[in-house]
């Protein structure tokens, strides 16, 4: 029997419904996640407290791999698990020999020293990331890498809005062209189970795309795995 034609009375969803529908799905199964997980914070590289998204965290080994930038910048050490981590994907491409010469060094910041990790690879600064003498320490490693290479920046220290724009406006110029500087924990002013540290840092991403035209969004990276931490966070550099 073929198909009956719709009647004229039969009510058709809205447009942009089913999207909307599974965004709010995504974001049901995401809240469960992170409370299942109690945020990631279990979550070790070789025994090491990690604390990232698993689904962001293979993003940004993936655009580690495809940039092999000269130097990574990382505001926010915490454990000192994600440097560790960015250090050994250096020495995993180095043994394959698909590291270039020179490339491969991580400095990160934060305000106080929260572990016992040490490696060749890792500068380890200890003061605010917006503190003049610190940045100063940092400008001048990334001066140096910039002839090497990309420098890639990660933002993932103090998430309040005025400390992430002060951050992009001293860290972000410091990328190079192609290269990004990912924003992490958008997230709390996405989901209501991080509402009590809003604003936070999607509202500072978006102040200084206003100003700053040489930065766009990178939505495949953004949007790769539908669940992220850091929405709207990675910001290539034209």
């Amino acid at each position: 029997m073929p198909d009956m034609p719709a009647t004229t009375g039969e009510r058709r969803p809205p447009k942009g419904f089913k999207a909307a529908i599974r965004r709010a799905v995504a974001r049901k199964f995401f809240k469960y996640l992170v409370s299942k997980t109690k945020n990631f914070s279990h979550t070790t590289w070789l025994g090491r407290p990690i604390w990232q998204n698993l689904f962001d965290i293979q993003t940004i080994q993936e655009t580690i791999v495809d940039l092999q930038p000269a130097l990574i910048i990382e505001c926010g050490t915490n454990l000192g698990g994600s440097s560790m981590y960015y250090a050994h994907l250096f020495d995993l491409l180095a043994a394959e020999n698909r590291l270039q010469s020179g490339r491969g060094r991580i400095v990160t910041i934060d305000i106080e020293k929260m572990h016992d990790l040490s490696h060749p690879r890792i500068t380890y600064l200890i003061g605010s990331s917006t503190a003049p003498e610190i940045f100063a320490q940092v400008k001048a490693m990334a001066d140096a890498a910039a002839a090497s290479g990309p420098i890639l920046v990660i933002l993932d220290s103090d998430h309040s809005m005025k400390h992430v724009r002060a951050e992009l406006e001293l860290y972000a110029p410091l990328v190079t062209p192609g290269s990004f500087c990912l924003v992490q924990d958008g997230v709390i002013d996405v989901l209501p189970n991080f509402a009590g540290g809003r604003p936070g840092p999607l509202p500072a991403i978006h102040d200084y795309l206003k100003t700053h035209p040489e930065f766009e969004i990178d939505r495949e990276r953004c949007e790769r795995y539908l669940i992220t931490h850091h929405p709207d966070g990675w910001l290539r550099r034209k």
